[in-house]
Order: structure tokens, then sequence, then C-alpha cells
């Protein structure tokens, strides 16, 4: 994919990527910093599994919009520099359709309007610790069919939701894979001995240094309360 992505596209990724887009797993994980390009990497996956197999479905899903039309036009930008002719699926109005009959399609992260896409190839969740839980589980059943793959990508938001449960949760189902900010060729030091002044220390370990931070405003840290539980039948305040 490498190859294809700097010979066909010219995308030329740096090391963190090139190592993601080497990656051949069903199910993968990439928690990473802000600004390491993971929309780009996740456009260029949609765009080698359609233009390498014919009549692909592969789906990208956001929280909102906006953002899976983001992705989507990242796509679109690299089929025509491949000289990939492309047209509209004529159904989906965030869609790209291969002269081979592969799909791509851009969906907002809303359970209501999830249902009747099957048989999916590739299912991507772009910014996926901010997808509520009920839209995970709803996207999940599309790759049955076609017994597709499905990569979940983000920085992290908090100790909470499917995102956090899957990446803590030791399922050997997944291959993880974690990008902090100073690993990142186009993000100086000097830039983030700022952020971290303006930010503060949690926000900036979860935005940069990819960590799962408690929610502000929980008054208990997540292990301060599961060790609580575990040591007894209930909290008592």
């Amino acid at each position: 994919m490498v190859e294809f992505a700097e010979g066909r596209l010219g995308f030329f990724p740096d090391e963190s990527q090139k190592r993601l887009l080497r990656t051949r797993v069903r199910r993968g994980m990439v928690k990473c910093t802000r600004q390491w390009g993971k929309s780009t990497v996740a456009a260029v996956m949609a765009i080698y599994r359609a233009y390498f197999h014919a009549k692909s479905l592969i789906v990208v899903a956001c929280p909102t919009e906006k953002q899976s039309a983001e992705l989507v036009w990242k796509a679109r930008d690299f089929a025509v520099r491949a000289g990939v002719k492309l047209r509209g699926d004529g159904s989906n109005r965030i869609s790209l359709r291969f002269p081979n009959g592969s799909r791509i399609i851009g969906i907002p992260g809303k359970e209501a309007t999830l249902r009747g896409y099957s048989a999916v190839s590739l299912l991507i969740i772009d910014e996926a610790s901010r997808v509520e839980d009920a839209v995970y589980k709803a996207l999940r059943p599309m790759l049955a069919v076609g017994d597709g793959d499905l990569w979940l990508l983000s920085t992290p938001f908090g100790k909470r939701g499917f995102f956090y449960e899957n990446w803590a949760g030791g399922d050997e189902e997944w291959t993880r894979v974690e990008v902090k900010a100073t690993e990142c060729p186009r993000i100086s030091k000097e830039f983030l001995e700022g952020e971290r002044k303006q930010l503060g220390d949690a926000w900036f370990r979860q935005e940069y240094m990819g960590e799962f931070i408690d929610n502000d405003r929980q008054m208990f840290g997540r292990e301060l309360v599961m060790g609580a539980l575990e040591d007894g039948d209930a909290l008592h305040f």
C-alpha cells in the first residue's frame, strides 16, 4: 500500500504512517495525536481497497456529516491523482463510484440513518472516541455478510465508550497502533512545549500524547472507583 500511495497517489507517508499502511489485519485501532494525518491515511486505505478490489463497498463513518465528507473528498482527490474517473453512486450524497463498481460512501454518526448498508468490505470509523456506542453497534452488522474489515481511528476522549473499552480491554481481536506527537516529524518540540503551557497537562496528554484522561466532571478517577468496587460490594459515601 505504501508503494501505491507514493507512486500513484503522490502521498509520501512518514515512518509511523508507513507502518500502519503495511499492517494487514481484520480489526485495527489507531490511537494517535492530533494533526498526525489519520484521516489522510484512512483515505489512502479506502482508495486502495476500492481500486484493487472490484465492487467493494467502503463505508466511512464520522461523528458528523461534514467530517465524513472531508475524508471522502480526500479520497476523491487521491483518486483523481491516480487517473480514476469518478462519479457519485446515484443514491448517497457523499459518495464515489469507481469504474470497477467499487463505492466509497460517507455517513454521519447518527444511528437512525445507518440502516440499509450490507456486505461492507471496509468500515472506517474516524474520530471514533466521539462516536456514540449506539452508532458503533449499528455499524458493526454491516460487516457480517462480506466478512469485512474494521478500523477505528481517533484521538482519545476520556475513559468511556467503545473506543476506550476496545483499546483497554485486551481483546486479541484488535491490532492496536499508537502514535504520540513526539513521533510525528511535522510537529516541533517547540510547538508542543507551547501547547502544554496553554492547554494544561491533562488536556495536552490527551490531545498530543494519546492518553485516556478521566473526564474533568468526574469527582473520582475511574481507577479509584473501580478499585473500590473490587475491594467491596458497594461504594459508601
